[in-house]
């Protein structure tokens, strides 16, 4: 059963204050699926923890409890603990260099200075592992970049959130059932126009 049980980690910050911000679209990833899935997140050791069943395949969603810079304690912690193949992780976050609402999936590579996906790679010592990137845009200036990534999204990028959740939950599954290439010619499209 464990080459049936997937490990989708969306990454985020723990707190209130950042729920609603660009680095926490992996969370909000998660939150949408345990919505639309009637399914509720329980905290374990290093995260919120979720289930989910489809077709077959086994889902367990995780959002670190361990902030950012820290993603790869929990990560590393519950492939131990499920017994998750590395080919059966897959995280989620934001990226600045991608425009907003352009989804990037891969089945490995750099971390691309994303603090969390370092600390994923450094933690099981690899970067073979799959990763959906969101893009956030990058309206900042030099040095503006913690702001930008911490600060929440306007609202016409926040009304555009529901479908973009609704497209990675999807192509996530694809990925599970279908495999890495049908779920990336699925997710790897361009974006609509949308303001930065």
């Amino acid at each position: 059963m464990a080459d049936r049980t997937y490990l989708v980690t969306g990454l985020g910050n723990i707190g209130a204050e950042y729920s609603a911000t660009r680095h926490n679209i992996g969370f909000m990833v998660l939150d949408a699926w345990a919505q639309a899935s009637n399914i509720s997140f329980a905290s374990r050791r290093y995260g919120d923890m979720a289930e989910d069943s489809v077709k077959g395949r086994r889902f367990i969603l995780l959002k670190p409890s361990t902030y950012m810079n820290l993603s790869g304690n929990a990560v590393r912690y519950w492939m131990q603990e499920a017994g998750i193949p590395r080919e059966n992780l897959i995280v989620i976050c934001d990226d600045i260099n991608l425009p907003f609402g352009t989804v990037r999936m891969r089945q490995r590579g750099s971390n691309g200075g994303h603090n969390g996906l370092r600390s994923i790679e450094e933690s099981i010592d690899s970067t073979e592992y799959a990763r959906i990137r969101i893009g956030v845009g990058h309206d900042f200036s030099e040095g503006g970049q913690v702001g930008f990534v911490l600060g929440d999204f306007n609202l016409l990028q926040a009304a555009a959130i529901p479908e973009i959740c609704d497209r990675v939950i999807s192509g996530v599954r694809t990925w599970a059932l279908a495999g890495a290439q049908k779920a990336m010619t699925q997710l790897n499209t361009k974006a609509e126009s949308i303001a930065n």
